[in-house]
């Protein structure tokens, strides 16, 4: 079977993960894999495994290229003439549907988030098939564009129990992580993801900020806190991390926070850290990769009570839930982070790995992605999906 993966940019995030993880997927199976992107770091990753890649900007959102971008797609198309196309944003999809206008291939469309409810975003739902990570996505699809439930597949990402694996790790590249971050004698803390506002970086910056504080005014001989961000920000983001940075020079916690750049090991990362923490609290995430992996680590966790949180985090159990209110504001938010923080450091989990291991097992990932490729196997039409 050949497919088409359709993603804007191979770099980092989740999604890009996830897709270089379903190559590897695809391509045990016998399946012929092509991501199509604007590029990045993660086709390699795609190449090693046996899959192909492609370049064509799916990534730009001006309209005034539009019509010739979804050309160049066309042809590609036209060459590869595939039996499934996965298309794993809105750019694509859009410029998917104008190169089939006369192709007529049947597609995928994979909502990996909760985009703003527009006519713009419904493009997610018009796949013969939607894929979702998180029952959260798939009720938010079916509540505002009526989706069919029998259009829909729900597949939980998964953790790969050898990458992240606590008995593999690469002791050299962590002594030197610690020595570049300073972290020994700290109870670390960290944010895992590229650096955007939806991220809530700020937020958890003034928790760490407020932790820092607690720590010298009580005296106590306990290790202080320090904060470390893994994930840098795109050439477009800039501004948000200079802004972050002259936040971390205002609350004066300049020895309390590392900004690590890109994670070029993700494991030995998290194994660093003492609690992982997603400070999203404006829009929901749609999974959380980066939290199933870190419990994968040993690590707790600690995120907003909304999204595909709520299927990971489990408050006094594997970690903690913190409340939203829609109108709290920042300063408030970390509090309750910091609450929230200070609580689970003070804990002792139990279980953590192989529980989530069995939760989000590589191998139940895998078979239930096959069975949704396999309904589009010597299929004529898409009726024959659609119903």
């Amino acid at each position: 079977m050949k497919i088409v993966q359709l993603v804007p940019a191979m770099d980092q995030g989740g999604v890009e993960r996830g897709i270089v993880e379903m190559n590897r997927v695809l391509v045990a199976a016998g399946h012929d894999n092509l991501v199509v992107s604007a590029g990045g770091r993660l086709e390699e990753q795609v190449l090693a495994a046996g899959g192909r890649t492609a370049r064509v900007d799916i990534k730009s959102k001006n309209p005034l290229t539009a019509f010739s971008r979804a050309r160049t797609l066309r042809a590609l198309l036209e060459r590869e003439k595939p039996d499934v196309v996965v298309a794993h944003s809105r750019v694509p999809a859009w410029l998917f549907i104008l190169a089939n206008r006369k192709l007529r291939l049947k597609w995928i469309t994979f909502a990996h988030g909760a985009n703003s409810v527009s006519a713009y975003s419904r493009v997610m739902t018009y796949g013969d098939v939607t894929v979702t990570p998180s029952k959260y996505i798939a009720d938010y699809l079916t509540e505002h564009y009526k989706i069919a439930p029998s259009r829909l597949r729900v597949i939980p990402r998964a953790i790969d129990r050898e990458k992240f694996n606590t008995e593999k790790l690469d002791a050299s590249f962590m002594d030197e992580k610690r020595r570049e971050w300073k972290i020994d004698g700290f109870r670390v803390v960290m944010g895992l993801g590229r650096i955007t506002q939806l991220k809530g970086y700020d937020v958890l910056i003034r928790a760490v900020a407020r932790l820092h504080s607690e720590h010298l005014a009580s005296g106590v001989s306990s290790p202080d806190w320090k904060l470390v961000i893994v994930g840098e920000a795109e050439a477009l983001r800039k501004e948000y991390e200079e802004s972050l940075r002259r936040l971390v020079e205002s609350e004066g916690i300049s020895d309390n926070v590392v900004f690590a750049g890109a994670a070029s090991k993700v494991a030995e990362c998290l194994s660093l850290a003492d609690i992982v923490v997603s400070a999203n609290y404006k829009k929901p995430e749609a999974f959380g990769r980066s939290m199933a992996e870190a419990l994968a680590m040993g690590r707790p966790v600690v995120a907003a009570a909304f999204g595909g949180a709520l299927d990971i985090v489990e408050d006094g159990v594997n970690g903690a839930l913190v409340d939203v209110d829609p109108k709290a504001d920042a300063a408030e938010m970390a509090v309750r982070f910091s609450d929230a923080i200070r609580s689970v450091a003070s804990s002792d989990f139990k279980d953590l790995r192989p529980s989530a291991l069995e939760k989000f097992s590589f191998e139940r990932m895998a078979a239930r992605s096959l069975a949704v490729y396999g309904e589009f196997e010597n299929l004529e039409k898409k009726s024959d999906i659609r119903g």
